[in-house]
Formats: C-alpha cells, sequence, structure tokens
C-alpha cells in the first residue's frame, strides 16, 4: 500500500530528478551534495567550475562519491564556446570551422577527442553540439557556432559529431531544437521570433534534427524561440505541439529532451523560471537547466518545490513528472556503462584521437583561407603590433575566454605588442604601433559598422596591413593579407599565425 508519505517523498525525488543546476566554486557545496543524496541527478558545470583537467576530475569524483550514477553536464561545443578551457581558449575549432572543411570524418574525430577529454575528466553529458542553419548572418548569438548555412552539410557534420562525442561514451544534446539560426535576436536577453513557413522549417531548420535522431544523439536541447507555423503562443519549450508532437510523435525521438537555460530573458522575464518549470515539463521536456547565472540552493529548492505543487494541483500530471524523471535516470544509466566500454583498447577508433593528439589544431589549419591584396606580399619576420578590434561577447561565448592572434604571433615573433579598442580610434591605433606593420583583428566586421569603418580607416592609413577575421567571414576581403579562420579558438589564432609568418 503506497502512502501519502511515500507519494510525497516520489514526487520530491522525481522534481529534483529532472533539474539539471549549476553551482559556483571548483569543489561542490555542501548543498548540492546533500540534493544529489535526495534525489538530484544532475549537476552542470560552468567556466566557473573549471581551473584544470585534474581538479575537474577531482570535482566529478567528489559528486560521484555522493551518488555513482549523476550526470555531470558541460557546455563544451569547442571554438567560442568553451568551459573546459576557458581560461585559455580552444584547443579545438568550432563548428562553423569544421563546416568550412567539409571533411565529416575530421569532424568525427574532433568530437570523438574532445569527448575523449571531457570523459577523462569525468564529464558523460555535452550540451552540443549546435546544430542550428546559420541562414542568417546577422545572428548574434549562432553565428562561427553552426557549421554553417547549408541544410545538409549542418546535417552530415552534425550527425558526425554526435557519433565520435559518443563514441568516447559522453552523451551528446543536439542544439537547439526545432533551430535557432535564423533568429536577429539573442534568447539570453528577450524572445526571438522565426517568421517563416512549415515547408522552410522543415526543409531548413529540422533537417540537422533528423540526422541527429538518426545518429543516436542521446539528448536534444530545446530553444526559447516563437515559431507561429509551430505554435503562435508559446516557445519551442513550452509548446506541447513542438516538443511533444513535432520532436515525439512526428520525428520519433526518444530520448531526454533538456531545456535551454530557464534563467534566460526569453523565459524568465516573461514566463519566470518557476512557471516556466512547470510549463516545459508539462510540454514534453524531461530535464531543466538552469545555474548559467542562477546557481544556489535556493533555486533548486524553488523550482523543485514548483514542481511538487503543479502537481498536487493537478497542472501537471503526476505520470509526466515520473516519466520525465525516468529518462534522466536512464540517460544516466546509458553514460554509467558507456563510461567503461568507451575506455576499453580501441574504443575510439578514428584517426588521430589518440590521447594528447593535435587533431584541434590540424583542423584549424585546414580550415584557414587566405587571401592575398593587390600588392606583393611580404610576410612578417619582426615583431608586429596588433589591433583587436573587440565587439561585446555575447552571453554564450562569455568575457572570459582570450581569443585573437596576439599571443601566439609573440611566441613566434617575440616582441609583438597589442591593443584592444572597441570604437574607432585609428589615430590611437597609428600612434602605438609606430613603424611596426599591423595585424588588424575582427569578428564579424559585416555585423559592425564601427569595426568596418577602422578597418577601412586604417587600411587608407596604412595598406600593408594584415587583416585576420575570426568570425564569420561575410565581408570582401581586404587587407595586404586576409586571413579567415571562422572562428575564435586558440588553435584558430595559432594557425592564423602562422599563415602570416609562412605565407
Amino acid at each position: 500500500m503506497t502512502t501519502l508519505v511515500d507519494r510525497t517523498d516520489t514526487l520530491t525525488r522525481d522534481a529534483l530528478a529532472v533539474l539539471q543546476p549549476g553551482f559556483v566554486g571548483t569543489t561542490a557545496p555542501d548543498w548540492l551534495l546533500r540534493r544529489i543524496g535526495e534525489g538530484l541527478s544532475s549537476v552542470g558545470l560552468f567556466g566557473r567550475n573549471i581551473a584544470s583537467p585534474g581538479q575537474l576530475a577531482a570535482l566529478t569524483a567528489q559528486l560521484r562519491a555522493e551518488r555513482g550514477d549523476v550526470l555531470v553536464a558541460i557546455d563544451e561545443e569547442g571554438g567560442d564556446v568553451t568551459r573546459l578551457e576557458v581560461r585559455t581558449g580552444s584547443s579545438f575549432p568550432g563548428n562553423h570551422a569544421l563546416g568550412v572543411v567539409d571533411d565529416v570524418e575530421l569532424t568525427r574525430a574532433v568530437a570523438a577527442e574532445l569527448g575523449r577529454r571531457l570523459a577523462e575528466c569525468g564529464v558523460d553529458l555535452n550540451w552540443a553540439p549546435s546544430a542550428d542553419v546559420n541562414s542568417n548572418p546577422d545572428n548574434p548569438v549562432i553565428g562561427v557556432r553552426s557549421f554553417g548555412s547549408d541544410p545538409r552539410l549542418v546535417a552530415r557534420h552534425t550527425a558526425a559529431y554526435v557519433e565520435g562525442l559518443q563514441s568516447a561514451g559522453v552523451a551528446a544534446c543536439t542544439k537547439h531544437f526545432p533551430g535557432h539560426g535564423d533568429t536577429a535576436v539573442d534568447s539570453h536577453h528577450s524572445m526571438p521570433r522565426i517568421d517563416v513557413e512549415l515547408a522552410t522549417l522543415h526543409a531548413r531548420e529540422l533537417q540537422p534534427f533528423r540526422a541527429a535522431i538518426t545518429a543516436g544523439s542521446k539528448s536534444v536541447m530545446s530553444a526559447h524561440i516563437l515559431l507561429p507555423a509551430l505554435d503562435p503562443d508559446r516557445p519551442a519549450t513550452l509548446s506541447p505541439q513542438i516538443l511533444t508532437g513535432l520532436l515525439r510523435r512526428e520525428l520519433g525521438y526518444d530520448g531526454l529532451i533538456v531545456t535551454d537555460g530557464m534563467e534566460m530573458q526569453a523565459i524568465s522575464s516573461t514566463y519566470g523560471i518557476e512557471r516556466g518549470s512547470v510549463l516545459a515539463i508539462a510540454a514534453g521536456a524531461d530535464a531543466i537547466c538552469v545555474g548559467g547565472g542562477l546557481a544556489d540552493e535556493d533555486t533548486v529548492l524553488r523550482l523543485r518545490d514548483a514542481l511538487v505543487t503543479a502537481v498536487r494541483q493537478g497542472e501537471l500530471p503526476e505520470e509526466r513528472l515520473a516519466d520525465a524523471a525516468a529518462r534522466v535516470r536512464a540517460l544516466a544509466d546509458w553514460t554509467r556503462g558507456s563510461r567503461g566500454a568507451a575506455s576499453e583498447p580501441g574504443a575510439a577508433s578514428q584517426e588521430g584521437t589518440a590521447p594528447g593528439t593535435d587533431i584541434g589544431l590540424t583542423a584549424a589549419r585546414r580550415a584557414v583561407r587566405v587571401t592575398a591584396g593587390e600588392r606583393p606580399y611580404e610576410p612578417l619576420t619582426s615583431a608586429p603590433y596588433v589591433a583587436a578590434f573587440t565587439p561585446v561577447a555575447n552571453i554564450a561565448v562569455g568575457d572570459e575566454t582570450p581569443w585573437g592572434v596576439a599571443a601566439e604571433l609573440a611566441r613566434l615573433l617575440p616582441g609583438t605588442e597589442t591593443g584592444t579598442y572597441a570604437d574607432a580610434a585609428v589615430d590611437d591605433v597609428l600612434l602605438a604601433a609606430g613603424d611596426r606593420r599591423i595585424v588588424a583583428v575582427v569578428r564579424d566586421a559585416h555585423r559592425h559598422t564601427w569595426m568596418s569603418q577602422s578597418l577601412d580607416a586604417l587600411l587608407a592609413a596604412r595598406p600593408d596591413t594584415i587583416v585576420v577575421e575570426m568570425g564569420l567571414n561575410q565581408a570582401p576581403p581586404r587587407g595586404a593579407l586576409h586571413v579567415a579562420t571562422f572562428g575564435a579558438a586558440r588553435v584558430c589564432g595559432l594557425a592564423a599565425a602562422e599563415a602570416i609568418t609562412r605565407a
């Protein structure tokens, strides 16, 4: 006979099981360990939680000492969005660079090596890859996080990435369903809206997600975007038509559905995180991601209690919450079993995935595109001045991670100096550079008028300036030498520095 106490305990454990919270610190706080003991099944890691691979391994061991099957998730896309190497820049180029190379075996190998490194540190769920088709080049939040603007290219590389990552025993979380690529608004700040016909969504946005499902992606992350062709009232994360109707029934997806961060303004300022979380689970989501900005015990308790109350008041079916919790536990079982299987000899058999491999640098070098200017170009042989024209980083990327070419050029050409500019202060650049050659580094110059104007003025004064574009390469090539890296990872900077000094 089931008592009220038993039911309450089950409800509480299920409500905790569907949460994926973050926390502050490089060791697990007592409150987090206590909640894991009470049923919390997942923990999300961010840059603030990571100091080194050794420290990360100790942290994940601490979490699993409390509960052996806890899911440890991370937002590690590689490229511009890195948590594992948040203070140094990534050892792997991002999706756009891989899409430019368009070698699916390379993409699979890069993902397998990234997965191996995550697994080695005890991480078993990666909120990646981004399967968004970047059809809007002015998109403020996706950009180089996408494999490209061609749905077929994005689909084949999404599938390869999923396969590579999961070959290392790390579950993929393909995002941002049903596609964030055609937005002009960042959902961290407000609610994006995509006004296209249903046929366009199926032909463009949904192609990569179909490929990911076929490839066996263990989880899919929903987007906080409004798509009136699918649901005129609620964003994807809160929409039964999109999560249950489209993703579950029409596309046949049976894995874990994870929400994007519920503290993002598209949800929190419109619905509130408690109400939003209840609506998300009711709509068909299985796990609530929260903790990028909210990372404390109070948030966990508020969401737990909101879910329990919704069940008791009849707003959220108890069976739906139980099903969501069961899917979380099922994924935890898969990752636990895969941890051992992926560590067996030959488990990650792709060429170039041996421990310590430089597959990321190899990929970054293959992605670089160099365009010579009209005048004969002389490779840099003496220390230049690097002028970094720096836009405001979007929240997904963050401003902690260094980017550019100055550090890598300084290793090749000691004495290299650099300055950072956030407006068209060209006179300041010329004064700081003196007689030295100038390397102008930009990121999405096509989206920033001030940046384009800076380049025009700088090239008018110093035609021998070298231009390095580390974002989307949409503007026409300019400069004595134009180098496009298709991403701002550390290895992309190194590949650009090599091109500049050896061209």
